[in-house]
């Protein structure tokens, strides 16, 4: 049926796009290095239209950018864009508490504990991808109990997981930092409390802007495999 075409084809998309996105955080395209949908393609198997349908989906979430004639490449978010998106990030995840918080489970708060658990683990031997990956989880959860789709699509679209990764390979600080963040959001979660989350939330992303802020401002522009910081 067409629509199973359709289907098909889009989840290949995404599919695709995962794989060029994890690729990328995994250094293996840094900033400002071409991605060749024609290699992609080659490389995964596939015809060439879902991985440009998978690049037009980095462009939109503004990881790569494609330019005429010139093909996709990847980009690197300069800092201000960077510190508007945990600005935005910080509404959201406040408005996400104020619903997730009454919702949450025994199980949920495990999980949200574990999470924690990763962060300090993957710190402790100095994993700044195991950092993130958690980091985006621990933050997604607690987005995905609030139930609101909208909320989700909106939150989902700045890509956290890849602005989390950025910003841990940025000057600034340390993974171990980064996951000591979240402990003061965990003990609000703990209570049951909606307000103090976000109040928990807030100083958490003001601590992770300033910091950010500051790092940049006296390092320079971001570069790969300096410091890191940020969630």
């Amino acid at each position: 049926m067409p629509g199973d075409t359709t289907i098909s084809r889009s989840v290949l998309a995404d599919q695709v796009k995962d794989h060029i996105l994890q690729a990328i955080l995994a250094g293996r395209f840094p900033p400002h290095s071409r991605i060749v949908e024609t290699r992609i393609a080659r490389e995964l198997g596939t015809s060439q239209a879902p991985v440009r349908e998978a690049l037009r989906g980095l462009e939109a979430l503004g990881v790569v950018e494609i330019l005429p004639f010139r093909g996709a490449r990847v980009r690197r978010p300069g800092t201000g864009e960077l510190l508007e998106a945990y600005a935005v990030r910080s509404a959201l995840e406040s408005l996400g508490a104020r619903l997730a918080v009454p919702a949450l489970t025994d199980a949920d708060i495990g999980e949200l504990t574990g999470y924690c658990d990763e962060m300090q683990r993957a710190a402790a031997t100095g994993d700044r991808h195991a950092v993130a990956l958690a980091d985006a989880a621990f933050h997604g959860k607690l987005i995905e109990v609030s139930r609101n789709l909208t909320l989700e699509r909106v939150w989902r679209s700045l890509e956290p997981f890849s602005r989390t990764y950025i910003t841990l390979v940025a000057p600034g600080a340390d993974a171990t930092w980064t996951a000591n963040l979240h402990g003061p959001i965990l003990a609000a979660v703990q209570r049951r409390d909606p307000e103090l989350v976000v109040r928990a939330l807030e100083r958490h992303f003001d601590e992770v802007r300033e910091h950010l802020g500051q790092g940049l401002t006296e390092t320079g522009p971001l570069q790969a495999g300096n410091g890191g910081a940020a969630s």
